[in-house]
């Protein structure tokens, strides 16, 4: 058995038992921040091998590699083809961009990360009322959902909302993101719409073609709360990981600590590490998830992810993912390039239809921590 599976070992630790004292105190990490730690418990602690995060190019300290390999997309500032050019060239190339002048309110985003904050640091009995592992709830706040299976816990509690296709009763919102996350999670799908528009121009495809696909039917909205740590160099706020969905839209605050792998290809100009994503005042940050890589054959980059520190205060991110939807699972859909070889043809790879696609790819990369459908970091 392995650790992760809550084995005691011979030096008579339980992990289990400690996993299970930790989920049953309803606090969350914040709990044990709120608490007075001054060091991590060991169900926190990471392996080595995945604290090592290889050559890291820094967005600080002069270092302008940051800066030049994480795309700024204008969507409004430049005459639609070049924005078209400018979009198709980040997914190709590092498959992360940030985006301004995107049309989601200044305010709204600002009031978003508020109201994540407020809920976070809201007296322990209010969040405890939303602490749940059932899934089939639309609204749950929870530390770490793969905590029972993952080798490691990361150091973040997540509030889950499920928007879509069908939003929860307002009432089931925690009232610091009552009045904010339904309007925040329509202008977010607004915007990803208009990246999925953006990209089925770049490929050749009619604009539409992406949503017509049902690859904006659902909504999860997924904010993550990283209290500061005790001892940052021995865990993760998320370990390395890519999107299993479609396309992810994140608000990060301006704390930093969001980090991509630069894989040596594409047009990085050969860096190969992981390099800083610096916080950019009223951008929003786009993600090509597995799902829509895997559905356009890999014509476009998925990004490893990773939020390396701990050490800052209070980082929240908030992600808003578009996941495989029901009807997506139960049809076909083939992707049909126009005037590619074989156009009204099935594409080959995709017989099953994007539900099979999910069901063999939704995890094909995920490393220390997975987002089965629930998106984001």
């Amino acid at each position: 058995m392995s650790a992760a599976d809550g084995a005691a070992t011979p030096g008579g630790y339980d992990r289990r038992r400690e996993l299970q004292a930790f989920d049953d105190t309803k606090a969350g990490v914040k709990g044990l921040v709120d608490a007075g730690v001054t060091s991590i418990p060991a169900i926190f602690r990471h392996p080595p091998a995945s604290l090592d995060l290889d050559t890291t190019y820094s967005s600080s300290g002069g270092d302008d590699a940051a800066a030049a390999i994480i795309p700024v997309v204008d969507l409004s500032g430049a005459p639609r083809e070049e924005v078209v050019a400018q979009v198709k060239a980040a997914a190709e190339s590092v498959g992360f961009f940030q985006v301004v002048n995107h049309g989601v309110p200044g305010e709204l985003m600002a009031a978003v990360l508020s109201g994540v904050r407020r809920f976070n640091e809201e007296p322990l009995e209010a969040k405890r009322r939303a602490y749940t592992r059932d899934t089939a709830r639309k609204v749950r706040f929870s530390s770490n959902f793969d905590l029972f299976q993952s080798a490691a816990a990361n150091w973040r509690d997540t509030l889950f909302c499920e928007l879509a296709p069908v939003p929860p009763p307002p009432e089931e919102l925690p009232e610091p993101i009552r009045d904010v996350m339904l309007e925040y999670g329509e202008a977010a799908t607004k915007l990803a719409l208009q990246v999925l528009e953006l990209l089925s121009e770049s490929l050749g495809l009619s604009g539409g073609r992406l949503r017509e696909m049902g690859c904006a039917e659902g909504l999860n909205v997924v904010s993550h709360y990283y209290p500061p740590c005790p001892e940052p160099y021995l865990t993760l706020g998320t370990g390395r990981h890519t999107d299993a969905d479609f396309v992810t839209v994140l608000l990060q605050d301006g704390t930093g600590g969001l980090q991509v792998l630069l894989d040596g290809a594409g047009g990085n100009g050969g860096r190969r590490g992981w390099v800083d994503v610096p916080p950019l005042p009223g951008a929003l940050i786009v993600n090509i998830g597995d799902l829509l890589q895997v559905e356009l054959s890999s014509l476009l980059l998925d990004t490893w992810l990773i939020v390396a520190s701990c050490a800052l205060p209070w980082l929240i991110v908030v992600c808003c993912a578009l996941p495989v939807p029901c009807r997506a699972a139960r049809e076909q859909r083939p992707v049909q390039e126009r005037g590619a070889p074989g156009a009204g043809e099935q594409e080959q790879g995709h017989g099953e239809g994007l539900g099979g696609v999910f069901l063999q790819h939704g995890h094909k990369r995920v490393d220390e921590a997975v987002w089965p459908h629930h998106g984001g970091l």
